[in-house]
């Protein structure tokens, strides 16, 4: 089983000890390609590098995560702008708005935001994109853009039903993460997850955060990391009627049509 994990953290500063133990264990455990996610000004050229110094097995996100948004100023946009030139950072992001948090105020979560679907207008890379509590006011933004961006997904999805079919209404993709496993606040995922298209559906660890609950015996740092994809898939797969091995190679060609990777 060759996996895809659409969105792991790997430049996070919990895995530089054992950075290298942990991609030998995500291959161990299945998990042929991981995209890292770029989300800030700082990290997003460490994902690129991280991507550079793997070739083929590594590929990168760049962008502004909203809770960095005030970092997002002319300077950062050249930044961004430089990072996409090079062909492993396969989409613009992490990008998009979080009202639930409010790390940075929101007129200057819309303005980020807006620069970035520009980049992605301009460069037609494929959009990951967050959104948490702010619903209506994401979908105004991107509407501002229709007809002017390529594919997006919405990564790490969490939300209503609601939410989930607008967002599948407008062709747009979602990520699932083991947040699915969370019995506290993941369990309506249980049921919403059987909606979506397997054309439309990829998964991801969000690794170092969003270790699966149902994850057993459950390590003692709590750091989710890639090797637990396969977990993840497994309980998608189960709420989803389907075999694993069915959900596994729809996610995989899913996330290879998307972000145009090569085969594992």
């Amino acid at each position: 089983m060759n996996l895809i994990d659409i969105g792991a953290n790997l430049s996070h500063d919990s895995f530089d000890a054992d950075r290298d133990a942990v991609l030998q264990r995500a291959c161990a455990a299945g998990v042929a390609t991981i995209v890292v996610t770029g989300a800030s000004r700082e990290h997003s050229p460490k994902a690129l590098a991280l991507a550079q110094a793997h070739p083929g097995t590594l590929f990168a996100t760049a962008g502004v995560h909203p809770h960095h948004a005030v970092e997002y100023t002319d300077e950062c946009d050249a930044e961004m702008r430089e990072l996409h030139t090079h062909p492993q950072v396969v989409a613009v992001g992490e990008c998009g708005l979080d009202f639930f948090r409010d790390f940075s105020p929101r007129p200057a979560q819309r303005r980020a935001f807006e620069r970035q679907l520009q980049l992605g207008a301009d460069n037609r890379k494929p959009l990951f994109l967050h959104q948490r509590d702010a619903h209506d006011d994401f979908m105004a933004v991107m509407k501002n853009f229709d007809g002017r961006l390529g594919a997006a997904v919405v990564h790490c999805f969490t939300g209503t039903r609601k939410e989930l079919f607008d967002y599948l209404d407008q062709d747009w993709y979602i990520g699932i993460t083991g947040w699915l496993c969370d019995e506290r606040r993941g369990l309506h995922l249980r049921e919403l997850v059987k909606h979506i298209p397997a054309e439309r559906l990829m998964i991801e660890t969000d690794a170092p955060y969003l270790l699966p609950r149902t994850v057993k015996p459950s390590p003692s740092h709590r750091r989710n990391e890639p090797m637990y994809l396969a977990h993840i898939v497994e309980e998608l797969a189960r709420d989803r009627g389907e075999e694993v091995e069915a959900t596994a190679a729809h996610t995989v060609a899913t996330a290879q049509a998307f972000f145009r990777l090569p085969p594992a």
